[in-house]
């Protein structure tokens, strides 16, 4: 059984900061979207707000790529978008594996931007029998006893768990044994592989979490302005009480 860290945290052989390789999908979406519009330059400003970082950073990260813009031009969208490309490794096929053909996993095998982003699907693969040799999204379902031959003949090296948690770290065990070397997990686990192989994890009930933790605080703010925002008015009405009927404060009475 595979055994070690649970991620490996690292920078690549050309020394890009793990955090650098992290936003490089994002600048490459964005620059995919204004090649799409024909888009020939674009500033470090505009390419920073639609990726949703700071300028500063951005040139920072494509520093590390060796592109460093134009003054008073910016960047060449089509160069960078080939740049980016071929530093993730998207300018070659990648077969890919999908294990687990539940509704997440048929989700994933239904999406359409794998084929455009350089990843194919290899095979789906699914512990049902039942499931065996019924097409999703026009590939034939394959029962978990072929996953070693599949990852072979095919050459796999990422794989995409979309299992229950209880049968995870067995897929996983058994996908790292066959050869494969990076993991996509959606299954609410954490997996534990050996050195030289990546996780990544994809959790969709913590972001929600995180998003509900961000609502309460805006709900919390909100609620603290509301009574700021009443307290001058009750002021107001007490000093108005307080007060007699032609608005002067009345005189105390001696005891």
């Amino acid at each position: 059984m595979a055994t070690g860290r649970t991620h490996r945290p690292a920078t690549r052989s050309r020394g890009i900061p793990e955090a650098t390789v992290a936003r490089l999908p994002l600048y490459l979406r964005a620059l995919t979207a204004l090649s799409e519009r024909s888009v020939p330059t674009v500033s470090s400003e505009e390419l920073a707000a639609a990726a949703g970082v700071n300028s500063a950073k951005l040139r920072k990260d494509f520093s590390y790529l060796g592109s460093y813009g134009t003054r008073g031009v910016g960047y060449d969208v089509e160069y960078l978008v080939y740049q980016i490309s071929r530093e993730l490794g998207l300018t070659q096929d990648w077969p890919v594996v999908i294990v687990g053909i539940g509704n997440l996993g048929a989700a994933l095998a239904n999406y359409g931007g794998f084929a455009s982003r350089g990843f194919r699907v290899a095979a789906l693969i699914d512990a049902d029998p039942a499931m065996a040799g019924k097409p999703v999204a026009g590939i034939p379902v394959q029962h978990t006893d072929e996953l070693e031959s599949i990852i072979t003949d095919n050459g796999v090296s990422i794989g995409v768990i979309a299992t229950p948690a209880g049968a995870a770290q067995q897929v996983c065990d058994r996908l790292v044994a066959a050869g494969v070397t990076s993991i996509l997990n959606f299954a609410p686990t954490v997996l534990t592989v050996p050195d030289g192989v990546d996780v990544r994890k994809v959790d969709l009930s913590i972001e929600l979490q995180i998003l509900a933790f961000h609502e309460q605080r805006k709900a919390g703010e909100e609620a603290t302005a509301e009574r700021a925002a009443a307290a001058p008015a009750a002021a107001r009405k007490q000093t108005a009480a307080d007060q007699g009927p032609d608005g002067d404060v009345p005189a105390v009475m001696p005891a």
